[in-house]
C-alpha cells in the first residue's frame, strides 16, 4: 500500500512539473531558471533610446511575442515618464527545428534475422521497378512522425518622447493607448503556490 501511495505521489509531482512546462511564455522578465522559459528584456542605449526584446518558448505564437514586445515598449515608456514612443528598428526571428521519428509500432515487423521484404512492380512504359522499405516510399510515408518546433524572438529599438503623438506616423505609438488596448490579452505568470 505504501509503494502505491509513493508511486502515486511521484506521478502526481511529475504531472504537475510537465503541466508547468506545457504553457506559453507569460508576460514576465526573462530570468534564467524560472518556471516558464522566455520573457522580456531591455537595454538602455541613450536616455530616451532602448532596445526591447521578447523571447517566447515553443508554445508561444509569433503574434503573442510581437504583442508582448509592443506592450513592454509602452510599459517601459510610461515607467520612464514618457507619453509615446517610436519604433526605429524592429525584427522578429523564427528558430525552427524539424524532428522525424519512425513509428515505433512499424519498425519491429520487418528485418527478422537478415530477411526483409522487397517488392517489384511494373509501371506502364517504364518497366519493372523495385521497392525496398528501408529506402522509403510514398506508400509508407505515414509511418513517420514529423514535428516542427518553432520559437520566436521579437526585438525593437525604440525612442521615447514627451507630449502628443504626431498624427499619421505609422511607427509612433501612444504608450497609454497601447497599454489599455493590449492589457486584456496579457497573460502573467501564475503566482507561486
Amino acid at each position: 500500500m505504501a509503494k502505491t501511495s509513493a508511486a502515486f505521489a511521484v506521478a502526481l509531482a511529475l504531472t504537475a512539473g510537465l503541466a508547468a512546462c506545457a504553457t506559453p511564455t507569460p508576460y514576465q522578465p526573462n530570468i534564467p531558471g524560472q518556471a516558464s522559459s522566455g520573457g522580456y528584456s531591455e537595454l538602455r542605449i541613450e536616455p530616451d533610446r532602448w532596445r526591447v526584446t521578447f523571447n517566447g518558448n515553443s508554445l508561444t505564437s509569433r503574434e503573442t511575442v510581437e504583442a508582448y514586445l509592443l506592450y513592454r515598449s509602452a510599459e517601459l515608456s510610461v515607467q520612464q515618464g514618457y507619453d509615446w514612443f517610436s519604433i526605429v528598428d524592429r525584427h522578429t526571428n523564427r528558430d525552427a527545428h524539424t524532428y522525424v521519428q519512425p513509428d515505433p509500432l512499424y519498425q519491429p515487423w520487418y528485418g527478422y534475422g537478415g530477411w526483409r521484404p522487397s517488392w517489384r512492380f511494373q509501371r506502364r512504359g517504364l518497366g519493372w521497378r523495385t521497392w525496398d522499405p528501408f529506402w522509403g516510399d510514398p506508400f509508407w510515408a505515414d509511418r513517420y512522425d514529423v514535428q516542427t518546433v518553432e520559437r520566436f524572438e521579437a526585438s525593437a529599438e525604440i525612442v521615447m518622447h514627451h507630449g502628443a503623438k504626431p498624427p499619421g506616423d505609422p511607427g509612433a505609438f501612444d504608450a497609454h493607448a497601447v497599454i489599455d488596448s493590449l492589457r486584456p490579452r496579457i497573460q502573467y505568470p501564475a503566482p507561486p503556490k
